[in-house]
């Protein structure tokens, strides 16, 4: 945590273009409307791009990162959604879940969704809880993002 807070405010020089391409690649292939929850948000940048189609809360551990957003925001972890359940209509995550722990995220994830939801996360494919994201998204389809792997459940 410490370490992206203290790297915040260049955050999106940093990684904003990698995020960018992730997230038009999830708004091209996910039907995303209604009350979206962005887990994992960061800056906000990419929860910003599906605004318009979706009422959109950012969510983020790191309050200097999450602060930055002008939208709806919620500082929490993806292990503890603050949220009733099914109340969202779709869900994303871009390369923030490898952070967590990915069964409880997961459940939590399920819990918050409406049923027939459009859940996206996309997945550092170097992280060492890789093998266990490719069996709990093994009915996502699955998209190559270089880096990542981006998991879609329409």
């Amino acid at each position: 945590m410490d370490y992206y807070n203290s790297i915040s405010k260049g955050y999106n020089n940093l990684h904003g273009k990698e995020q960018e391409e992730k997230a038009l690649l999830v708004k091209a292939n996910c039907s995303l409307s209604g009350l979206l929850l962005d887990i994992g948000a960061g800056t906000g940048a990419t929860t910003s791009l599906f605004e318009g189609r979706s009422k959109c809360i950012a969510l983020d551990p790191s309050k200097e990162m999450v602060s930055q957003f002008t939208g709806l925001k919620v500082v929490a972890k993806a292990e503890q959604l603050p949220f009733r359940d099914s109340c969202f209509d779709s869900v994303i995550s871009l390369t923030a879940l490898h952070h967590a722990n990915l069964e409880k995220a997961m459940v939590e994830i399920e819990r918050i969704s409406k049923p027939n939801s459009c859940i996206a996360i996309s997945f550092f494919k170097r992280a060492k809880n890789f093998n266990i994201a490719k069996k709990l998204f093994a009915g996502f389809r699955k998209f190559d993002s270089e880096k990542d792997l981006v998991f879609i459940r329409p």
